[in-house]
Parts: structure tokens; sequence; C-alpha cells
């Protein structure tokens, strides 16, 4: 089990700390809920924790497999919805592999990165969109 600590640091800001191995990243509330946006913002790093999970996901696939996805950039857009309550309403991957992989390669990739845990521990009410683009 992972356990980690948040410390509310004021004006609108929370360190997240993990001890065993250390690591410590810091949150900001959103620029349009009083923020000052020098920071990730909890939703954001939930589309970002995603988007990882997916990457690292992808990885460990291919790893197993010997094939190379070095050079993988996932790119990220979250949109919010504000009914009936404030959450994050669409989230939109653009996952680009710069590596030549074969039809069958690319569609099994395609189906991996679908399988992460992040992915399905969120909401079914959160839209979430993968676009592959593929540079062969």
């Amino acid at each position: 089990m992972v356990k980690v600590t948040v410390l509310y640091t004021g004006e609108l800001h929370c360190q997240v700390i993990r001890e065993d191995p250390r690591a410590i990243l810091e949150t900001d509330a959103p620029v349009d809920s009083g923020g000052t946006g020098v920071s990730f913002s909890p939703t954001d790093l939930m589309a970002s924790a995603l988007a990882t999970c997916i990457a690292t996901t992808i990885a460990l696939y291919a790893q197993r497999k010997n094939w190379n996805v070095t050079g993988m950039r996932l790119e990220v857009e979250k949109s919010m919805a504000t009914q009936p309550i404030r959450r994050i309403g669409n989230i939109v991957i653009k996952i680009q592999i710069p590596q030549d992989f074969s039809l069958e390669q690319k569609q099994a990739l395609e189906r991996i990165a679908a399988s992460c845990p992040v992915h399905h521990s969120l909401h079914p009410e959160v839209k979430v969109e993968l676009i592959f683009c593929w540079d062969s």
C-alpha cells in the first residue's frame, strides 16, 4: 500500500508528500477558482495521471514484446463539466509513437492503452477519447 500525506500550505496550495521513496509535488487551485496557475490543479493531476498510466501501460506491454516505444508523446486536453456539479467532463489524449509498427502491432497497442488502471478507475460519465497519431 502506498501512503501519501497532503499538507495545505495556504493560498490554495497543497503539498503532496510520499515518504518511501520520498517525493513531493505541489498543487494550486485552478485560476477560475482563485488559484494562481503556478502549479497543477487537482483535476490537471487526474488527467495527467490517466496519461502517464496509459504511457506506462503501453511501455510495459511493449517491453514484454521487445518493441521500442521510446519517444512516445501524449498530449492531454481536459475540459470541465458544470452540470449537475463541477467535475471533469472530457479528457482527450493524443498519443504519438514515432516508431514504425505493423497494423497488428498498432491494434495491440491501441487496445492495451485503454486497459490502464486509472482509466478503469474513472467514473463512467467522464468521457475519455484516445487518438493515436502514428508516424509512419
